[in-house]
């Protein structure tokens, strides 16, 4: 069975590492949002005519960088919360 890495913390570092995933999190969001700003005024500059799939690339690939961030915020806040901090 793989084990818990997290159960290995110390609290101080393990509060650091649900603190250091938020931030990351937070900095793709702002990513996200400035790609899909870019996105529309780059439909808008150039219209309709010209659309490719290839340009939706970053909406589709974006999202599932979320998943392992927010997979491993998860498991700190369980830990954190099954220590009672």
């Amino acid at each position: 069975m793989k084990k818990n890495f997290l159960e290995e913390l110390t609290n101080e570092k393990l509060l650091k590492q649900r603190d250091l995933l938020k931030g990351v999190g937070i900095g793709f969001a702002i990513i996200y949002v400035i790609a899909i700003a870019v996105l529309i005024y780059v439909f808008n500059l150039r219209g309709t005519k010209n659309f490719s799939i290839a340009t939706l690339l970053p909406l589709i690939v974006l999202p599932v960088t979320f998943l392992p961030i927010i997979m491993s915020l998860v498991a700190a806040n369980k830990e954190i919360k099954s220590r009672n901090l």
